[in-house]
């Protein structure tokens, strides 16, 4: 029995990152579990060593532990090209040549909008000959899992049943890098994760990620999504809001420990772990997300 964070590599976590990665240690260490980390790397361009550091040397500075040594999706291209093969193998695997904004206006289309910007299904039915013409235009294919429309539906402890059909997921781009959707369920599985604490802005992603799991035979994971920090004016989070991040708020004279108090007010909670952890009540967290005021990412508010 696992909880876990897994990160991106990809800049530096910001309040909203280090909320929810409190958010799951109490879950997990609540309910006696262990908490696992997992470095979510799979994309080269953006992904950086620096970067990794920086965000494991955050968790530690507001007080989290973790058991185990850190997992690299990097390290696992093997899991997920065996994944890939198992699903290939039952006739699910197709190419797609799709530019991303052919599916852009394939979901907007007036014969029918895609939901959430499904995938429309446009190279599914293919004909070989079909397929050598786009590849003589230059295009390298995409791999996408054949659903069908299948509707799964999951029980998030925290905002119930969630219901949603799902679309003809890529499972590796076309530039060969594997997709989020497959690999985290390839490592949660692996890594023991039964219950995933994340954003409640990735919901949307979980009937997918049960589909996947189910058919490749792996445990699935319960869920639990929490809501999102967001900027004062309402938007998602980022640094072009200001001091947002834990480097931002020390060097305006906070410490982590102020940090964490702050980020724990939020939901309810008393600012030191352990007693956060004693007083930790999972249905007695907001629904809604918490939206910083203008003087909490200030810089001349520290």
């Amino acid at each position: 029995m696992n909880g876990r964070f897994a990160p991106s590599p990809t800049g530096a976590l910001h309040l909203g990152n280090l909320r929810t990665a409190l958010l799951a240690w109490l879950f997990a260490r609540s309910a006696g579990s262990r908490f696992v980390l997992r470095t979510e790397d799979l994309d080269a361009a953006v992904s950086r060593p620096e970067h990794e550091a920086g965000q494991l040397a955050d968790l530690a500075a507001i007080g989290l532990d973790w058991d185990g040594t850190v997992v690299r999706q990097s390290a696992r291209l093997d899991r997920y090209a065996d994944a890939v093969a198992r699903l290939d193998a039952l006739g699910l695997v197709y190419p797609c040549y799709c530019t991303r904004r052919e599916i852009q206006a394939a979901a907007s289309a007036p014969n029918g909008p895609q939901p959430d910007g499904a995938y429309p299904g446009t190279c599914r039915t293919l004909t070989d000959a079909d397929r050598r013409a786009r590849q003589r235009e230059g295009r390298r294919p995409a791999r996408r899992l054949r659903t069908d429309g299948r509707t799964m539906t999951v029980v998030d402890r925290q905002l119930g049943p969630f219901s949603a059909a799902v679309d003809d997921v890529v499972l590796v781009r076309n530039d060969g890098t594997y997709a989020y959707n497959l690999a985290v369920v390839v490592d949660d599985a692996e890594q023991g994760v039964s219950e995933v604490v994340r954003g409640d802005d990735l919901l949307a992603s979980s009937p997918r990620q049960a589909h996947l799991a189910d058919l490749l035979g792996l445990p699935p994971a319960a869920y639990a999504h929490v809501p999102l920090v967001l900027a004062p004016d309402g938007t998602r989070l980022a640094k072009r809001h200001g001091a947002v991040t834990l480097a931002d708020r020390l060097a305006l004279g906070d410490t982590a420990a102020a940090v964490r108090a702050r980020l724990m007010a939020s939901v309810g909670l008393p600012g030191d772990l352990g007693a956060a952890l004693a007083a930790f009540d999972p249905a007695a967290l907001p629904r809604t997300p918490w939206v910083l005021a203008a003087a909490d990412v200030d810089v001349a508010s520290g």
